[in-house]
Parts: C-alpha cells; structure tokens; sequence
C-alpha cells in the first residue's frame, strides 16, 4: 500500500493479524497493549495518514505476539500433560478464528458483487475462496500483487494474507514442538535448536527472495516464518527472563517500542520489505514482550496497560478484519469515481470498523466461543 491512499496495500493482523489471543488464556495486559499499538499502525497506514507510512509493520508485531503466545499455550500444555492434543489444538484455533473471519469474508463478497467491478467479480470470488481456506497469501504472491504499486484498486480480501501465513505456520510448528520435546525429553534447550534452524532458513529466505521477487518475499510464508518463531523462541526464554532485573527488563520494553515506532515513521513504500528491513520491528516487538516478563511500575506496561488500549487490543482482530474492506468498498459505494477515500473519509471510515469489530465479538465471537 501506499502511505497516501489504501487503493494500493501493504495490508496486516489480523492479526493480524493477527489472530486473537488463544482461549481460556487471556495475555498479558501489555501484550494486549501492544496488540493495539500493532492494528493502530496498519489501520492509519491503510486510512492514508502519511506520517505512518510504515505503519504495515504491525503485521510484523503481530506475528511476533502470535507466536509467542501459542508456544506459550502448546508449552503449558506440554508441562502439564506431556503431550499436544493437535485436534484440540486446531479446534480451537477454527472456534476463535472463523466465526469472525466467516463473516466479513461473505459481507465482503456482497459489497464487492454490490459496488465493485463486475469485471473483477470472479476475481473477488477467487480470493474470498481463498482466504477461506488460509491459501490467499500464494494466491496473491502468484498473481505478482505488489503492495506498492497504484496501479489498480487492490482486493478486498487482500488483507487475509497474514492469516494465512499464521495458519501455515502452526500446520508445521505444534508438531515440530511434539517431537523435539518427546526427544529432549522435556528439557527446552534442545527444543531450540531446530525452530532456531527454521528461523535462520526463513530469514534468509526473505533477505534473498525481496531482492528477486517482491510478491513472494511479502506474501509468501516461508520468507515469514521466522517473525513467528521469533515469539516462539521467545516463550521457551520466558522462565529465564522473568529473572530479568526490573531495570534492564523496563530498558527492554521501552527500546522496544522506540523500535517498532521508528519503523512504522520512517519505512515507507520506497522500503524493500521485508528483507532485512523487517528486523528492526521484529526485534521492537520481541523486546516489549521480554520486557515485559517482569512486570515493573516503570516498564513500557506503564504505557500499554492503559485500559484504553488494553481494551483497543481485544478488539483488534475484528478491527483488523473490517477495516480493509471498508477502505475499499465503500468510496465506490458512496459513488467516488476513482474508487478511493480522502483522508477524513478513511478515518471515518476506519470508526465505523472499529464499532463493527465491537458488535462482532459481542454478538458472532463470544456467543460461538462460550
């Protein structure tokens, strides 16, 4: 995308998103902080707000919390059974998941048969089959879709990707986790040495693939996995961290946050990405949540625990779901001729997907979850 219009993307988180955080283990109030901090970035990015240009590295955030709080969950688990149940694992990941993304995925297909180029319909079509099935991030990376080009309005489902690569991820992860631990037996440390193995693979992967085939290298899971299995590493870390003195931990968190923040001001659409230019917000998001492991009066949490954000970051899956494809739809709905909204449009436009991702966790995600 660029940093002016949302017609041309570098779409997030989910969350992600930017998945939500796992059932039954409510994150940290931090970690939710810094979920808010994630989806505010792509959110203003998308609107047009041209001080965050590089404000799609809230994706690279959220893979980093994701990973970190699933290992933590297959960790818990592990400890305390001695084995991952996978059916449960993935049942919960389709019960906290699809409701919400089910949803806006066929109102989406809707808006775009109501007010989007019949010409592209199949096209649109496509995609939200697509996403459906967590596959839209090689449909896009073969099609050559570049997040910086203006060259056409993009699609509106093209902000699943990062769900995609999320889900791709933990079809490999859980079980990678199961047998290093059965042959470690228990210990972590040798646990380390293969999901450190795929992080150095994947990383260069990225390094070598943006400097050849730019679609591939945002979109493809493989140049990706490494920002989750940077959280992962993270969370077989956690014990020795929470040693941490609470000075340096507080030191942690907040040069974290200076990370992610220089990142999100100073990329843009010029930026190769996400090559080796995705290691500042990485490291940014690996630092709050290390810092995080000790809670200080004076950490980044003094930040993130805000309940304004706190409660930003419950809702920002379902806000990261609607956002796009208003950004998109809309503008041709309301009859503009070239498709896009100006800046206040946007942000208006971003608040009503805000209230829409309250409405869909009160009335869609919690009344299926419990």
């Amino acid at each position: 995308m660029t940093s002016t219009t949302p017609t041309a993307a570098r779409t997030a988180p989910a969350t992600g998103g930017s998945a939500p955080p796992p059932q039954g283990h409510p994150p940290r109030p931090d970690i939710q902080g810094l979920r808010a901090v994630a989806v505010g970035l792509v959110v203003l990015s998308h609107a047009g707000v041209a001080q965050v240009g590089g404000g799609y590295v809230g994706v690279d955030v959220f893979f980093v919390i994701s990973g970190f709080l699933i290992t933590s969950l297959l960790l818990r688990e592990l400890a305390t059974t001695g084995r991952v149940s996978l059916r449960s694992f993935y049942a919960r990941r389709a019960l906290r998941l699809l409701p919400a993304s089910s949803l806006v995925i066929a109102v989406t297909l809707v808006g775009a048969w109501l007010f989007l180029s019949k010409a592209r319909l199949a096209e649109y079509a496509g995609d939200a089959l697509a996403g459906a099935l967590y596959t839209l991030n090689f449909r896009l990376a073969a099609a050559g879709t570049d997040y910086l080009a203006q060259n056409g309005p993009p699609s509106p489902f093209q902000h699943v990707w990062s769900l995609a690569v999320e889900e791709q991820f933990y079809l490999v992860w859980p079980v990678l986790l199961l047998l290093t631990w059965r042959i470690a037996r228990g210990r972590r440390g040798p646990v380390v040495v293969p999901l450190a193995a795929l992080c150095a693979l994947s990383f260069a992967a990225g390094v070598v693939v943006t400097d050849r085939s730019a679609p591939w290298a945002y979109f493809g899971s493989p140049a990706r996995f490494w920002e989750l299995g940077a959280g992962a590493l993270l969370a077989l870390a956690a014990e020795r961290l929470r040693r941490l003195p609470a000075a340096l931990a507080a030191a942690l968190g907040w040069l974290g946050l200076v990370c992610v923040t220089v990142a999100a001001l100073r990329y843009d659409d010029q930026t190769p990405f996400p090559g080796h230019h995705a290691l500042l917000p990485v490291a940014g998001a690996v630092l709050v949540l290390a810092g995080g492991c000790v809670p200080t009066s004076y950490g980044a949490g003094l930040l993130l625990e805000r309940r304004p954000l706190v409660r930003l970051g419950g809702l920002s899956y379902g806000w990261y779901l609607w956002h796009w494809p208003l950004l998109v739809t809309a503008p041709a709905a309301l009859g503009r001729a070239d498709g896009t909204a100006e800046l206040p449009l946007a942000l208006a436009l971003s608040a009503v997907a805000l209230a829409l991702a309250w409405a869909t966790l009160r009335l869609v995600e919690n009344p299926v979850r419990f």
